[in-house]
């Protein structure tokens, strides 16, 4: 019997890419609402994607 091949992880798909090296990239959370007292430092840093470090990246990397 052959070996069956693992699904994708629906969610994860949609939240993690991966870049041309093969690193994972995600968006920033905290940026929905109660942005009146955030500072705007802050804002401008968490608009940017996010590489993810490796030790969490292997568990994602095998979802998507």
């Amino acid at each position: 019997m052959a070996k069956s091949k693992m699904k994708t992880h629906r969610g994860a798909a949609k939240r993690f890419s991966r870049t041309g090296s093969g690193k994972i990239k995600f968006k920033h959370a905290f940026l929905r609402h109660c942005l009146e007292q955030k500072a705007t430092t802050a804002k401008r840093g968490l608009r940017k994607t996010g590489i993810m470090k490796e030790v969490d990246a292997k568990v994602i990397r095998k979802m998507i």
